[in-house]
């Protein structure tokens, strides 16, 4: 019998190779996740197939399969995705504010930097969650409407007189006013980044505005 040696044994033992096969296969499937919202955002979910997406990675059509069964099974990924990532920061966003002013002010920041980082997934959110299977669609709306009330519990914590329907709508308008920029405006800009576009500012100053009086601080 063969000895392996003492790095061999211990790269059997401890998993190593297996490890780095796992995080190359969870590279690559991130690659192509980055792929698919780059190319649905521009073309639509109907004008995108799988074949397109492995070839913007440099992988052959049935690799994909690899990694997803189906266009479906994307699009699934990268809407739940989203609405999960979006309801997680709200959450974290409201967690760590000191009152509810601050915490507003830091959910339009956070909301801003999102559309301003993921306009792709914005875009392709936006106009493909109609494609997505039953089940999905209503689970990701389920997590959307979740996200939601989060900014509808905040905004009746700053004006209590203002009922929950109004604090929806308001909600609402806000994120047509953010996430109208993936159709817009570049983003981020040359000229520094998030930080640096004046896209940011003027979007903040106009959400901000269009919230209950006394926000804008």
């Amino acid at each position: 019998m063969t000895d392996l040696g003492p790095d061999t044994r211990k790269q059997a033992h401890d998993g190593r190779p297996a490890n780095r096969r796992s995080r190359a296969k969870a590279d690559r499937r991130r690659e192509l996740l980055r792929a698919a919202a780059r190319l649905i955002a521009q073309r639509g979910f109907p004008g995108v197939r799988l074949e397109d997406i492995g070839a913007a990675v440099g992988i052959s059509g049935p690799a994909v399969y690899r990694h997803f069964p189906n266009k479906d099974a994307l699009l699934v990924e990268l809407l739940t995705d989203i609405s999960e990532r979006l309801l997680a920061g709200g959450e974290e966003v409201v967690a760590r504010a000191a009152d509810p002013v601050t915490a507003l002010e830091e959910l339009v920041d956070f909301h801003l930097d999102f559309a301003l980082t993921e306009p792709d997934l914005i875009r392709v959110q936006d106009r493909d969650l109609h494609s997505l299977p039953d089940e999905a669609r209503h689970r990701v709306r389920q997590t959307q409407r979740r996200y939601v009330e989060i900014w509808v519990e905040v905004l009746r914590r700053i004006d209590p007189g203002q009922d929950a329907t109004r604090a929806r709508i308001a909600a609402h308008a806000t994120f047509g006013l953010i996430n109208s920029t993936p159709y817009s405006a570049a983003s981020p800009s040359a000229e520094g980044g998030a930080d640096g576009d004046p896209t940011r500012a003027v979007l903040r100053r106009m959400a901000l505005a269009a919230l209950p009086p006394g926000v804008v601080r």
